[in-house]
């Protein structure tokens, strides 16, 4: 779906949309693939090693969407705990594959080490839409924050807050895709009622890390190892990339918590988000999957080797 056809017409230019707008844009949207059918399965093969965890149900015009999470069995509770999550963003296809990759092939090295806690798809709804948004046309990756607006963020909040001081790494896997640009970025200025104004996209692989907790050194431990899977997005003609000052090559900042973006969830003091570009012709999908697979290793190694 592009971009006139998934809002085009849609309210008042000028002003933000209501529920009759909201209403509207979701009748435009077409079912692609299916949660239950891609990615319940693949977690449901894994109980014979993992917990499988239920942290919460969705339900949206009365079709169920149960939140399942993978916990690595560690009888030891004093260790601490990598977060990874994926999907926050459904259309971000490389997040959940590259979740769930790392659940199934990599697990077992940190046995007795650490203890992992993957949500491989944070919105199972925007999934199956290859949509930004949730049912609601509210961003989920601007929602992690007291009384959020977002079911899905709210329910990601519940499942860490009792392990939330044990987290020591959060890896949040995510794409910046053309549709960012095409669809998604005049779709969010429709909807608040603003003015679209073009941007760029980055031409490979970078990493969101946290202001307020910067760790240069564990972003750049990352990078050097997805360079093996993918290439590392240069920065744009202005030194930035999608608008931000480079804070290093491959790597711009944001104030995490004060945005509501899921990379402030825990007390981490190792987070960082990727953002893998799926529509270069100098990658592939698999690719893709194995840059995230190899962010998650990388990242972890790194936490550990810290303490």
């Amino acid at each position: 779906m592009t971009a006139s056809t998934a809002f085009a017409g849609l309210g008042t230019p000028g002003q933000p949309w209501g529920e009759s707008e909201r209403a509207q844009w979701r009748s435009r949207l077409a079912r692609h693939r299916r949660y239950a059918d891609e990615v319940l399965p693949r977690i449901e093969r894994l109980r014979a090693t993992w917990d499988v965890v239920q942290y919460g149900e969705l339900v949206y015009d009365g079709e169920a969407f149960p939140l399942s999470a993978l916990r690595s069995r560690e009888a030891d509770d004093t260790l601490p705990i990598a977060l990874v999550t994926g999907g926050v963003h459904g259309y971000e296809t490389s997040g959940v594959q590259g979740a769930l990759a790392f659940a199934e092939q990599h697990a077992a090295a940190y046995a007795g080490r650490i203890q992992l806690l993957v949500a491989p798809c944070v919105s199972p709804w925007a999934f199956e839409r290859i949509q930004r948004w949730n049912r609601d046309a509210v961003d989920p990756n601007r929602a992690f924050r007291a009384d959020s607006p977002a079911a899905e963020s709210a329910a990601l909040i519940a499942l860490v807050a009792p392990v939330r001081a044990r987290i020591r790494v959060h890896v949040d896997l995510h794409e910046t895709t053309d549709s960012d640009e095409s669809e998604f970025r005049p779709a969010l200025a429709a909807r608040d009622g603003q003015i679209f104004v073009p941007g760029t996209i980055p031409d490979g692989f970078y990493l969101v890390g946290d202001s307020e907790r910067p760790q240069p050194a564990f972003q750049q431990a990352i990078l050097d190892a997805v360079a093996s899977a993918t290439h590392i997005a240069p920065a744009d003609a202005d030194g930035t990339l999608i608008g931000t000052p480079l804070a290093a090559p491959g790597l711009i900042e944001y104030p995490v918590r004060r945005l509501g973006l899921c990379a402030g969830v825990s007390d981490a003091p190792f987070v960082t988000t990727t953002e893998v570009y799926p529509d270069s012709p100098r990658t592939t999908p698999a690719e893709c999957d194995a840059a995230q697979v190899a962010a998650v290793r990388a990242a972890i190694e790194f936490a550990l080797a810290a303490r």
